[in-house]
C-alpha cells in the first residue's frame, strides 16, 4: 500500500502554477525537431522535472478537532520559541515555532494547519538566503497568514522563499473561511513555511522529522 500511495505520489496532476513551466518544457521540446537533438533533450529533462516538482497529490487530514498538521511537505529544521512576524498584529510574546525546509524534491503545496477564519494576510520583501538556516524566519522574502480559531484564538503560518525561490502565491484571502488540510498556495522551488502555534501550545515533533502536509500532526489541543 505505501508503495502504491508513493506511486501516486510522483504521478499526481500539477499545481496549476506550474503550468507555465511545463508548457514552456514541451515548446523546447517540439522547437527541438527543428533546431536540435540537444533541445529535445533539454525540453523533455524540464518538462519531467516541472511534473514532479509541481505534483500536487491529494491528503487526507486526520479526522479529529484540536488539531494542527503541517503547513507543507519536508523536513523539521527547527522547533524552538518564537513571535510570529510583526506585521500581523500578533503580539510580542514568543510562542512555538516548528519551521520546515522543503528541498526541491518535496511537494511545495501548502496546505492550511487547522479550522478557522484568516484575519491577515502581510507579504514582506526580504532576502533569498538558505531557507533550511533559522535566520530565513526573519531575513527572506515572505508571506504571512494569522488565522483565528474556533475558540479564538489565532495562529500564524509563513511562507519563505528559499535561496533559489523567487515567487510566493497565496490563493486565500482575508476573511476567508478555511479548513484543515486545504491548499493555500505553493512556493517555487525551494522553501521553507514556518508554523507558530497557540500561545501555551507545545509541538509534538522533533527536529529532523519527515512532514506530510495537510497530514502530520504537530500539535494538539488537548496537548
Amino acid at each position: 500500500m505505501a508503495i502504491t500511495d508513493d506511486i501516486r505520489s510522483v504521478l499526481a496532476p500539477p499545481h496549476p502554477a506550474g503550468r507555465p513551466f511545463i508548457m514552456g518544457g514541451l515548446i523546447a521540446l517540439l522547437l527541438g525537431f527543428a533546431i536540435g537533438a540537444w533541445l529535445i533533450w533539454l525540453g523533455l529533462v524540464f518538462t519531467l522535472f516541472c511534473l514532479y516538482f509541481f505534483r500536487d497529490p491529494e491528503r487526507v487530514p486526520p479526522a479529529r478537532a484540536g488539531l494542527f498538521l503541517a503547513p507543507a511537505d519536508g523536513r523539521v529544521v527547527s522547533v524552538m520559541p518564537a513571535a510570529p512576524p510583526p506585521e500581523l498584529g500578533l503580539g510580542i510574546e514568543p510562542r512555538w515555532k516548528v519551521s520546515i525546509f522543503l528541498s526541491v524534491l518535496d511537494v511545495h503545496v501548502n496546505r492550511v494547519p487547522a479550522d478557522g477564519v484568516v484575519t491577515r494576510i502581510a507579504y514582506r520583501h526580504g532576502a533569498f538566503v538558505s531557507a533550511s538556516l533559522d535566520k530565513a524566519s526573519a531575513a527572506n522574502e515572505r508571506n504571512a497568514l494569522a488565522i483565528r480559531l474556533p475558540n479564538g484564538q489565532e495562529i500564524a503560518v509563513v511562507q519563505i522563499a528559499g535561496l533559489i525561490a523567487r515567487r510566493i502565491l497565496c490563493s486565500v484571502r482575508e476573511g476567508d473561511p478555511v479548513t484543515a488540510g486545504d491548499r493555500f498556495g505553493i512556493i517555487r522551488f525551494g522553501s521553507r513555511t514556518d508554523l507558530y502555534l497557540p500561545e501555551g501550545l507545545r509541538p509534538l515533533v522533533v527536529e529532523g522529522q519527515t512532514m506530510i502536509g495537510g497530514e502530520t500532526v504537530i500539535a494538539e489541543l488537548s496537548s
